[in-house]
């Protein structure tokens, strides 16, 4: 049954990283959306819980450095329309 788990949980991640260069690529979603940044954290973070299930640290660790670029680049975002309201 875990084994099952994982599987779904890797390949959600796969197609989440594939659907938002697939979305950014067809100009349907910006770089600088929250659809883009929101597929690529939840990408990102279930290729590496499959990858630390398996020990494949090198995965992991690109895969939580490309999660960890997601979260900066939105926290950048938010930290922006702060600045803007008045």
């Amino acid at each position: 049954m875990m084994n099952l788990v994982m599987s779904i949980i890797g390949w959600s991640g796969v197609l989440f990283c594939t659907m938002g260069y697939l979305f950014l690529s067809m100009k349907l979603i910006r770089a600088d959306s929250l659809a883009f940044q929101a597929l690529n954290i939840l990408g990102g973070l279930c290729l590496a819980i499959t990858a630390l299930d398996t020990h494949d640290l090198p995965n992991a660790a690109a895969n939580v450095l490309w999660m960890s670029i997601g979260l900066y680049a939105l926290s950048r975002q938010f930290s922006k329309r702060e600045q803007k309201q008045p």
